[in-house]
């Protein structure tokens, strides 16, 4: 009984050592999201805050505003 005891024990703290190896990897995959996320942030404010696409955005909320209800 005490052999698999043991045995379990092993197995319990291989388990434990291999799970911490791959505790950095989610990290980084989270600061590679957040990354993609703020440079698709700055291109999309860089578009919106273009010449034509202000114009263009600034002439629908008026026809939006002026129509008739």
């Amino acid at each position: 009984m005490y052999q698999a005891v043991r045995a379990r024990l092993r197995a319990l703290v291989c388990r434990a050592r291999a799970a911490r190896r791959d505790a950095g990897m989610v990290t980084s995959e989270y600061a590679m999201g957040i990354v993609a996320a703020v440079a698709f942030a700055v291109v999309l404010y860089k578009v919106v805050t273009s010449g034509p696409v202000s114009a263009a955005l600034q002439n629908i909320v008026k026809q939006a505003l002026d129509g008739r209800m």
